[in-house]
Order: structure tokens, then C-alpha cells, then sequence
């Protein structure tokens, strides 16, 4: 597969909203694989967070929001604990949920969840759901 990059797509405002929202500088993960390596729901995003990191380093932003990967992200932060450039997916993605949540992506409101729910799932599931997606 030929990948065509031009300097806009590299340099786009969407990539750097992604870092300014994040606070990571894109171009330092040079792809060792450790994040994808240690992610524990990497298995089931439809692009792995080492992949995630070199298609917004190319500019494919959209191609990453059109994934999956940014809903499932658990924010262990475990991809940051093993870079040895300090880098972190997670906050990547988070900046990324946060963006699509402010162009009006499906959301939940907290009144619509079922009673039973908040009632029997565990803390940590339901506060990482209302972070993700609650308005």
C-alpha cells in the first residue's frame, strides 16, 4: 500500500490540537512497541496505540477517529509506564475522545443510565464511561 504524505497533512491543525490538548509532543515515540505490548484492550482496538501514534505523526487524523481505539482506551496509563521516551497514548487519546465529544459525537446522559447498572458495575467502569462518554 503507497502512502501519499503532503507537509499539510504532516502539520495538520487537527494533529496539533491533538498535541496541544494532550500535552505530548507526537514526534518523540519512535515505534519501539512497548505501549501496543502492555495495552490491556489492544487486542480489541481496531488500531493499536503504536499504530495510532505513527498515523497522527503522518497526519491520518481522521483515519484514527474513524476507529475504534479512542472509545476503548481504558486510561490505565500503562502505555506511559513503559515508553522510555515518556510518552502517552492514553493522554493522545483522551485529548482525541475530548475533541469528538466537542464536535457533537453520541453521547450519554448520566439521567439515562439504568439504575441496576450503576447499582452492580464496578466503580472504575462507570467513572471511566461517564470520562468518555458522558456530556
Amino acid at each position: 500500500m503507497k502512502i501519499t504524505l503532503s507537509n499539510a497533512d504532516v502539520q495538520s491543525k487537527g494533529v496539533a490540537r491533538v498535541e496541544r490538548l494532550s500535552g505530548e509532543d507526537l514526534k518523540k515515540c519512535y515505534q519501539c512497541g512497548n505501549c501496543s505490548a502492555g495495552c490491556p484492550v489492544s487486542y480489541a482496538m481496531e488500531i493499536p496505540p503504536t499504530r495510532v501514534m505513527r498515523m497522527l505523526q503522518l497526519g491520518k487524523l481522521d483515519e484514527v477517529k474513524a476507529a475504534n481505539s479512542m472509545w476503548l482506551c481504558v486510561g490505565c496509563l500503562q502505555c506511559y509506564s513503559r515508553c522510555p521516551k515518556g510518552c502517552s497514548v492514553a493522554a493522545v487519546l483522551e485529548a482525541m475522545r475530548q475533541d469528538a465529544l466537542r464536535e457533537g459525537a453520541d453521547r450519554v446522559e448520566v439521567k439515562d443510565l439504568p439504575m441496576p447498572l450503576l447499582k452492580k458495575a464496578p466503580q472504575q467502569a462507570i467513572v471511566c464511561g461517564f470520562r468518555k462518554f458522558v456530556s
